[in-house]
């Protein structure tokens, strides 16, 4: 698919994948699904969802043992951006 490649010249593919699978979201998320979802590994997830907390992207919230993972409004707006670009190409 010639429209993936040229996204993910711009994006790279998770990290991108992970913020539009939160901003679409119908359920709560925690790391494990997302990690399922976006066909990627545990740890790779937890260490790109650190960077995106420190960016302001990305917020933990503690229920229980589990922590359910939601956007911020800034990561809300870059999800939606990187959406938008997506659907276009």
């Amino acid at each position: 698919m010639r429209n993936k490649k040229v996204f993910n010249i711009f994006f790279r593919e998770k990290p991108a994948m992970m913020l539009v699978v939160l901003l679409n979201k119908t359920h709560d998320i925690y790391a494990s699904s997302l990690a399922k979802t976006v066909d990627c590994t545990y740890s790779h997830v937890v260490k790109i969802l650190q960077e995106m907390n420190k960016a302001g992207l990305v917020n933990f919230e503690k229920q229980g043992r589990l922590k359910v993972l939601t956007l911020t409004k800034k990561g809300e707006e870059v999800a939606k951006s990187i959406d938008n670009i997506r659907n276009i190409l």
